[in-house]
């Protein structure tokens, strides 16, 4: 099999965070409740319902702003948002050696492939909507060798799905936490991620 190496999206590969932070502000605005939209933007990584749960949203009205939050999105977000150093290197890498690049994300799939096409980035699977150790499935589904991440609950779901956990320290989660979690290596972003594969290529194709 091919070299299978998946990506999460928010704070791994782009910044969307003054835009999210936008979106859920203007939520909170219209709703009436006191949804954070800083503090969300500076902890990204869980799914928004569970992200409402914290805010003490009623269950009722969840799906609701849920729905709200995703059709704010697209003019807001995508244009807002930046690529992280070396995210277009890391997939191109990827690339380079032959293999198979995959996106698993806790986003709304229809917006995370805006953010790609925004990018001009072409990944072979991108999935939605999958959280922690739910993630597991669609990497074990596509063999991937690999999982980078920047949040605990990617180095979970890496090693649910008995891939590699490289953890990225560009999100909310320190060198520290993602180690402790299973995250080995841990780099400071992903521009050293290119030269890592390609040492570890070999290996990681055979556990592949």
């Amino acid at each position: 099999m091919p070299l299978t190496v998946g990506f999460d999206l928010d704070m791994t590969l782009i910044d969307p965070r003054p835009g999210m932070a936008a979106v859920m502000d203007a939520v909170a605005a219209e709703s009436g409740h006191p949804l954070d939209g800083a503090h969300f933007a500076a902890n990204l990584g869980p799914p928004l319902d569970m992200v409402y749960r914290g805010f003490g949203v009623p269950e009722e009205e969840i799906p609701a702003l849920v729905d709200r939050f995703r059709a704010l999105y697209p003019e807001v977000v995508i244009p807002a948002t930046v690529a992280l150093p070396g995210a277009a290197q890391a997939l191109a890498a990827v690339r380079e050696l032959g293999g198979t690049t995959m996106v698993v994300t806790g986003k709304f799939r229809p917006n995370a492939a805006l953010h790609l096409a925004a990018f001009g980035w072409e990944v072979d699977h991108l999935f939605g909507e999958l959280w922690s150790t739910g993630k597991a499935e669609a990497l074990k589904a596509h063999g991937a060798a690999v999982y980078v991440g920047d949040h605990v609950g990617d180095v979970r779901g890496a090693k649910a799905a008995g891939a590699v956990a490289v953890g990225v320290v560009s999100g909310p989660c320190d060198a520290d936490e993602l180690a402790a979690e299973g995250a080995d290596p841990v780099l400071p972003d992903l521009t050293g991620f290119p030269d890592w594969l390609r040492a570890n290529a070999a290996r990681l194709g055979q556990a592949g």
